[in-house]
């Protein structure tokens, strides 16, 4: 625990066997609570390690998506008493030993969100990011910062820190199943005016580590793009898109979690 706060580490998996256990080992257990894994159908034996681990592990049957695997690991977490939420892919890209500085964050009072930046401390091509990649960061952010009135340094991290509280304000089950998820959780963030910090964090694009290629790329370009429109036409009043117009079967909550 931080502040008398329960800190649990999800982690959305996929293909992870190679690399979860030394994600798991490099994690600051003095401080974190639980660890809980959700497996988005994969062919490979990362249930199984995650098991051997004593990771608290869910099993998608089908593989749904990474957002959709988000989904899962958020209810799953709030269900088991989490106050503070971090995701953490287990494919070692994200610094694991952040963990407890990222939590420490939110625990605090201080922020609802935390994002650990790959931009900030500016090692990010020293890391590996290709440099297609590193300008299509850049741009998008920029285009961003612009359309939602926000000074982050990035928007495409998948290494956070929820509250609960934070969790259960969005709507995240109006979301996108694939990767724009993480872009419409901070749209939303920014819509209730949610308070988000960001910390350095060093990045390592190793062989093992999960990325999406240049066709996948385009696709979350293209949506991160049409969250941004979709921002502005909720804000100046003339469309309610679902994921703004929240609804109560929208949200997650203890009771209502996926399997």
């Amino acid at each position: 625990m931080i502040n008398g706060r329960r800190i649990v580490v999800v982690m959305p998996a996929y293909h992870a066997e190679r690399t979860l256990r030394r994600t798991y080992e490099a994690i600051p257990h003095d401080v974190v609570d639980e660890v809980i894994l959700t497996d988005d159908a994969s062919g490979d034996a990362t249930a199984e390690v995650a098991r051997s681990l004593g990771i608290h592990t869910v099993v998608h049957e089908t593989n749904r998506g990474y957002g959709a695997n988000q989904k899962t690991c958020y209810a799953e977490a709030l269900r088991r008493g989490a106050d503070v939420i971090v995701m953490l892919h287990p494919d070692y890209q994200y610094e694991p030993r952040l963990v407890t500085p990222i939590a420490s964050m939110v625990a605090s009072g201080v922020y609802d969100i935390v994002l650990g930046s790959r931009i900030l401390g500016g090692t990010t091509r020293a890391g590996g990011m290709p440099l297609w990649k590193y300008i299509a960061n850049r741009a998008l952010t920029l285009i961003e910062n612009l359309a939602l009135g926000a000074k982050l340094s990035e928007f495409h991290t998948g290494f956070r820190a929820y509250s609960r509280e934070a969790l259960q304000k969005m709507a995240l089950r109006a979301n996108s199943d694939d990767f724009v998820f993480d872009n419409q959780v901070l749209a939303q963030a920014i819509a209730l005016r949610l308070r988000i910090g960001e910390i350095s964090c060093p990045t390592s694009y190793h062989p093992e580590a999960s990325s999406i290629g240049f066709a996948r790329s385009i696709r979350y370009g293209v949506g991160v793009l049409a969250t941004s429109a979709a921002f502005i036409a909720w804000r100046v009043g003339i469309a309610r898109p679902r994921i703004f117009d929240s609804k109560p079967e929208d949200r997650l909550d203890a009771a209502h979690h996926a399997r």
